[in-house]
């Protein structure tokens, strides 16, 4: 399992939302390169950056900021955020961005999914952002009435790489990832499986080790608040492998 450290950008800082609400902002560096650095020093090989005014907005807002991350470290990158047409995908896969998220886009304009799959195969992720197992979207302002684990299978079907399971309840909330959805999703789809939301410490992570398969962990709150330690948790993944 990968332990993804997380960096999101609002107004080019580096900030965590709690609960996915724009009025509950931490702003936690204002240099996101140097953070993502700091990140890649303590071991990270993956790096998670999510461009929160594009996922208000609908288009991104922070892509200098992407790119100066990009130059900064050597990791594999996976950017989301406002990704809603696939010019946006075309600009972030010619930076040099290894994979691109699609949240929002995944209900509203399928074939916008689908033709990014085919034209950059291996490289679309899907974020599927739940709350009491429906799909949330725009950035977490509006709840669906598509269950999770249906729109997972649809987009496998699609031909996505992967997706990024987040429990929007738990988001910066620090109390633990919902673990048996966790698992549910693992099942219902073959593609890698990310968690996303409520890891809070070393215990969470270990949890985590047990649902088999999983493909990886995000972490964000905990690693910048300082109540888990990304060398800790690297360590703890490659004593489990």
């Amino acid at each position: 399992m990968w332990i993804i450290p997380a960096i999101d950008l609002k107004d080019g800082q580096c900030v965590r939302l709690q609960q996915g609400r724009k009025d509950a902002v931490t702003v936690y560096s204002e240099n996101p390169s140097a953070t993502a650095k700091k990140w890649e020093s303590s071991g990270a090989r993956v790096l998670h950056v999510v461009d929160l005014d594009g996922a208000f907005t609908g288009s991104q807002k922070n892509y200098s900021h992407i790119l100066a991350i990009r130059k900064a470290v050597n990791m594999v990158i996976e950017v989301g955020g406002g990704i809603r047409d696939i010019s946006t995908v075309d600009k972030l896969v010619s930076a040099g961005i290894n994979r691109v998220i699609i949240g929002t886009s995944a209900i509203k304009d399928v074939q916008f999914v689908t033709d990014a799959c085919r034209k950059f195969p291996g490289k679309i992720l899907v974020g599927i952002d739940a709350k009491d197992g429906k799909v949330a979207v725009k950035g977490w302002e509006e709840v669906s009435s598509i269950e999770a684990k249906e729109l997972a299978k649809r987009v496998e079907l699609i031909g996505v790489a992967g997706i990024i399971y987040t429990d929007v309840s738990r988001d910066g909330m620090l109390t633990g990832p919902n673990l048996p959805a966790l698992e549910d999703m693992v099942k219902t789809v073959n593609i890698p499986v990310i968690a996303s939301g409520g890891i809070a410490n070393i215990e969470d992570i270990r949890n985590l080790l047990k649902i088999k398969n999983l493909w990886g962990a995000i972490t964000g709150k905990a690693i910048y608040s300082g109540s888990l330690d990304l060398r800790e948790a690297l360590k703890a993944v490659m004593r489990d492998e």
